[in-house]
């Protein structure tokens, strides 16, 4: 029998390649948890802000719009602007910017500086999500949905320590000074990108993709419909969480309680990413979609007619189904388009569903300033709704998951 020693060169070489993936995976889940820690702590500042400058619940909405349209309409720029110095500058860069964004917020004393303070943040929070979510589907291949589910869940991480951070500043300091060292923070992480992510991640191993039906391509119609999947749920959730606060100081919660109570929805959200994953292997996305929707229209009507306490008790239930048909849709955007597409098709389906984060808060603002809060939050669970049918719709185009799926 013939053996081969493996040479210290190709040692080093293969430790290098196996480690590389998990540098990518690791570092991009710091990045996501910063980034979108930074995008749904406005929901803490916004009474704080509507208190300061006496805003309406369209005024608010425009703010959150503003970060969340810069984010948006910059997505497929950011990608072009990684071809031309890179991925590791651009996010570096980016998270730099998204910090300086907060910075400004601090030192704002009008409307008018927060608006240009949130677009500064938006802008940097551009380069994170397609940028980051294609580093980790190229590192791993074919073997991508399982750290794809790891990058969504750091998300969520950030999205419940940021506000719980927040809150907790927000006792021991003026506003003003609570955004000053949540940005320190992101410059930190500015520096740790720039250092450690790898300027160009090595695919993973191709073999085996066809057989999992990773890559293949699919209609336009399946992308579509998984698009507009992701639009509606996205404005479910942006607009039930910009209705939460008001609803729950309506129940009578302290301003210091408020920030805990969305870091449960947070936590609820990243726990409905694990059971999002599994509920999906078996059911399938449309399964899947069906069951976390209902859920979600459910949890919204309960918690507006529940007291304070019990609404509480409902808020993590509430994070599991608003987030978790997100987990299931950003993974079955690899399924939906060929290999060589993956990151494009990244940049559309994130500026779809953060365009929608941007809009639908005012759509719904401007609708709770006419009809009120309750009849407009009403709203956001009619159209949690109204997604089941289109996913049935788009349950004859899902042709690369298994039997779960038809």
């Amino acid at each position: 029998m013939t053996t081969h020693r493996l040479l210290p060169a190709d040692a080093a070489e293969g430790r290098q390649g196996r480690s590389e993936p998990k540098r990518v995976l690791w570092v991009s889940c710091v990045a996501h948890a910063l980034h979108d820690g930074y995008t749904d702590l406005i929901y803490v500042l916004l009474p704080l802000w509507q208190t300061e400058f006496g805003l309406g619940y369209g005024a608010l909405a425009v703010l959150r719009a503003v970060y969340g349209g810069t984010m948006a309409s910059l997505q497929l720029s950011a990608g072009r602007l990684s071809q031309w110095i890179g991925r590791r500058a651009t996010l570096a860069l980016g998270t730099l910017l998204a910090a300086l964004g907060y910075a400004v917020a601090g030192l704002s004393g009008s409307l008018l500086g927060l608006c240009v303070a949130l677009a500064i943040s938006g802008v940097g929070s551009s380069t994170q999500h397609p940028l980051a979510s294609a580093a980790v589907s190229q590192a791993y291949g074919a073997r991508a949905r399982g750290p794809l589910g790891i990058y969504n869940f750091a998300g969520d991480l950030g999205k419940a320590a940021l506000p719980a951070a927040m809150s907790f500043l927000l006792v021991w300091m003026p506003w003003r000074h609570a955004l000053w060292t949540v940005a320190g923070a992101g410059l930190v992480a500015a520096v740790a990108i720039a250092l450690l992510l790898p300027s160009q991640a090595r695919p993973a191993p191709a073999r085996h993709a066809q057989e999992h039906g990773r890559g293949l391509p699919a209609s336009n119609t399946g992308f579509r419909l998984l698009l507009a999947i992701g639009v509606l749920d996205t404005a479910v959730r942006m607009g039930m969480l910009t209705f939460l606060p008001f609803l729950l100081q309506r129940k009578g919660i302290s301003p210091a309680m408020l920030g805990t109570a969305l870091a449960l929805v947070f936590i609820g959200g990243a726990a409905g990413k694990f059971l999002c994953g599994w509920l999906g292997e078996r059911l399938g996305l449309t399964g899947t979609v069906l069951v976390t929707e209902g859920g979600t229209a459910a949890c919204i009507v309960a918690v507006m007619l529940c007291p304070l306490w019990p609404a509480l008790i409902l808020l993590p239930l509430l994070g599991l189904m608003l987030n978790g048909t997100s987990s299931v849709l950003y993974g079955s955007v690899p399924d939906m388009v060929a290999p060589d597409r993956t990151e494009r098709a990244f940049a559309v389906f994130y500026t779809g569903t953060i365009a929608s984060g941007a809009v639908s808060p005012i759509a719904y603002g401007l609708l709770g300033d006419q009809v009120g809060i309750v009849a407009a939050t009403f709203a956001t669970a009619l159209t949690a709704l109204a997604i089941i049918p289109l996913a049935w719709v788009q349950r004859a185009h899902m042709r690369s998951e298994g039997p779960a799926c038809r």
